[in-house]
C-alpha cells in the first residue's frame, strides 16, 4: 500500500495555477529530495502534506485515504529556520509537546507523567547528538545544534512522515555534512517516509532513494502565473549520470529567470 498518493493534484490561488497535475505513488520508507526554482511550489507542496494547505483539485492520499485537513502527529516538519521556542532549554523544547497533549491549557505536567516525559526528551536528545545540551537554551547553541534540536523536537512525537524545508540551508559545509549523517541514521532507525526540498542537487541525490524536480515546463513570460509546476523528473537513488544532473541544472536556472 502506498503511503502518499498523488492523483491529478493541483494547487491554485485564484488565476495563479501554483502546481498542475502531479501524479506519483510514494511507498512507506522512501526519502523523496524536492528540488525546483524558487516560487514553482515545492514548499506549498510540503504545507499541503502538512495539512495547512489544501489542494484545490485531484486528490492527495494517505493510505488510500485524504490526507487530514489539519497537522497532526503522523506528520512531522523541520524548517530551514528553526522553530525552537528560545525561552525553553533544549530538554523543555522536546518535552513541550507531551505536556501540551496532556495538558492542554497549562501545558506543563507534574509527577510521575513529568519524569516519564523527561526520560523520552533525554533520550531522543541523546539520538541527535545534543547529550551535553539537556540544560542550555537555544541562544546557547550552534546553528547546527538548533537544527539538531528541532528535529528532536519533531521526532520526539513519533511521526510516520517527516518533511524537511530546506533544513540544512543556512549551515556551514562542514556541519551539513554531519547533519546528512544524523538525518539518514534517523530514517533508517524510525522507518520514516521522508519528503525533503533542497537546493542543492548533489545533496539530493545524496540523501534521496528518489529525486523530484519541480518544473514548469509550459512557461509564458507575459503570464508566468498561467501555467504550475510538475514533477518533470523522477530520478531514482544511484543514478550517477552526470547528464541528467546538468540538465536538471540548466531547467532549474531557465525557470528561475522566467520567474524573475
Amino acid at each position: 500500500m502506498a503511503t502518499i498518493e498523488l492523483k491529478n493534484l493541483w494547487k491554485e490561488y485564484g488565476p495563479e495555477v501554483v502546481l498542475e497535475r502531479l501524479n506519483a505513488r510514494v511507498e512507506s520508507g522512501e526519502f523523496v529530495t524536492i528540488v525546483g526554482a524558487s516560487g514553482c511550489g515545492k514548499t506549498t507542496f510540503l504545507k499541503m502534506l502538512l495539512g495547512t494547505e489544501s489542494p484545490t483539485r485531484g486528490q492527495l492520499l494517505l493510505d488510500d485515504k485524504p490526507i487530514p485537513a489539519e497537522p497532526d502527529a503522523t506528520r512531522g516538519i523541520v524548517f530551514q529556520r528553526y522553530s525552537v521556542l528560545p525561552h525553553l532549554t533544549a530538554e523543555e523544547n522536546v518535552m513541550l509537546s507531551g505536556e501540551l497533549t496532556a495538558n492542554r491549557f497549562w501545558g506543563r505536567t507534574f509527577g510521575a507523567k513529568r519524569h516519564e516525559l523527561r526520560a523520552a526528551a533525554r533520550k531522543m536528545l541523546e539520538d541527535v547528538g545534543l547529550e551535553a545540551a539537556f540544560d542550555k537554551y537555544p541562544d546557547e547553541l550552534s546553528g547546527g545544534m538548533q537544527q539538531r534540536l528541532a528535529l528532536a523536537q519533531t521526532l520526539i512525537k513519533k511521526p510516520r512522515i517527516l518533511l524537511l524545508d530546506e533544513p540544512f540551508g543556512a549551515l556551514d559545509p562542514g556541519i551539513r555534512k554531519d547533519m546528512h549523517a544524523l538525518v539518514l541514521k534517523l530514517w533508517k532507525e524510525q522507518g520514516l517516509t521522508v519528503f525533503m526540498i533542497t537546493h542543492d542537487l548533489d545533496e539530493g541525490f545524496y540523501l534521496g532513494t528518489r529525486l523530484w524536480v519541480f518544473d514548469k515546463n509550459r512557461l509564458d513570460p507575459q503570464a508566468p502565473g498561467a501555467y504550475g509546476a510538475r514533477i518533470t523528473y523522477d530520478l531514482p537513488v544511484g543514478k550517477d549520470d552526470r547528464g541528467t544532473l546538468d540538465d536538471i541544472s540548466h531547467r532549474v536556472d531557465s525557470t528561475a529567470r522566467v520567474l524573475g
